[in-house]
């Protein structure tokens, strides 16, 4: 009898770890400290709120800071895939930190949903993912309005790292099909304090608007030492400024500031017939309810958007395979490939074996900072 019992309770204590093997394991790589921890806290203020289980299967969430530092990001991706056999990967919010995660991921096989418009070369993402709109995207909503505003001359004053180079890239290209000219270029680091010689020389070229390519709460600085150094013509930031961060630190300096955005930021200005309107206000209320209002943006929205994309997939992955298994990290891939068009709060996405961008170039939406508020134009 004893022998029985202690049969039984093998076999139960084999199936528990059978059960726990079978759970959705999510490793999250963020900047919760360093340069780019604007965007790295509010993405896990919203992870908080995720669901517990998908599809029935429980739901194991590891988040590790990568401190705005590749290194460390490479580093938590090695330590998802090999110590924790994650079945997915997400992060970081840092383009220089997520691309190379990426190499990490392709090599484990594992999907990397990324939080940054990672840009890799061709061929080399057949893993990755994106959940922000691509540059060239968010470029597409820019010039759309430069052009009815007669913008001819471009300066531009962004990172040295991918963010920046990327964005210099397709905001360029654009502007040349458009008849608009990127006449001064200037460089500097996520860590730099002051851009003062920077902004001297954009000022002096006059152009007749200025592009910032910075992130959070660090797209101030570059922002208010233009304004200071005397500039008076037209100020664009990119989607990586759509924080509040940016009006909390630029004050004043910020106003009439244009900044293109994910429709979740102004989920309330959207129109009726938008796509995107009853999920981004679904996405707001949620995340200010327990963060406050006004507490929305752009990086939030995608940690929101990336459950609903999981809650997609992983009812089609677990009809080829198992949690936990090299075959349901691959079934998740392809069911990323073929879910088709899907709504999420920061437009629509579709990607396919081809593209892992997925947005559409009408995306992009222009806001303008009016009274410490954000105004769609």
């Amino acid at each position: 009898m004893k022998t029985i019992k202690t049969l039984i309770a093998t076999a139960v204590a084999v199936l528990a770890a059978g059960a726990a093997q079978a759970d959705i394991t999510i490793g999250v790589s963020l900047p919760l400290t360093g340069p780019a921890s604007g965007l790295g806290i509010p993405a896990n203020n919203q992870i908080k709120l995720w669901p517990t289980t998908i599809a029935g299967e429980k739901v194991r969430v590891i988040v590790l800071d990568d401190a705005t530092d590749p290194t460390n990001g490479v580093k938590n991706a090695k330590r998802f895939v090999t110590d924790e056999k994650v079945d997915i990967i997400m992060g970081s919010v840092a383009t220089p930190v997520a691309i190379p995660m990426a190499g990490v991921a392709a090599e484990a096989e594992t999907v990397q949903l990324s939080f940054s418009p990672a840009v890799l070369p061709a061929g080399k993402d057949g893993w990755t993912f994106r959940m922000p709109q691509s540059n060239a995207v968010m470029a597409h909503a820019m010039i759309g309005l430069m052009k009815k505003q007669g913008v001819k001359t471009v300066g531009f004053l962004g990172y040295t790292d991918a963010y920046g180079e990327s964005w210099l890239k397709d905001f360029t290209a654009e502007a040349d099909k458009n008849g608009i000219k990127v006449v001064a270029t200037e460089r500097f680091a996520r860590s730099d304090t002051s851009v003062t010689a920077q902004a001297l020389k954009l000022a002096a070229a006059n152009p007749d608007a200025m592009l910032i390519v910075a992130s959070g709460s660090g797209a101030a600085m570059p922002h208010m030492a233009v304004v200071e150094r005397g500039y008076k013509g037209k100020i664009y930031q990119t989607h990586a400024a759509a924080s509040r961060d940016l009006m909390r630190v630029g004050g004043k300096a910020v106003e009439g500031a244009y900044v293109v955005s994910g429709p979740a930021v102004i989920a309330e200005q959207l129109p009726d017939s938008h796509p995107s309107k009853k999920v981004a206000i679904a996405f707001v209320q949620q995340y200010e309810k327990v963060y406050g209002v006004g507490s929305r943006n752009q990086f939030a929205g995608h940690a929101y958007d990336a459950m609903l994309v999981m809650e997609k997939v992983v009812p089609m992955a677990l009809k080829k395979a198992k949690p936990g298994t090299k075959e349901f990290r691959a079934a998740l891939r392809d069911a990323m490939e073929t879910m088709g068009r899907t709504v999420v709060s920061h437009g629509v996405l579709n990607w396919t074996k081809d593209d892992h961008w997925g947005y559409t170039p009408e995306t992009g939406v222009m806001l303008k900072v009016v009274n410490g508020d954000w105004k769609v134009e």
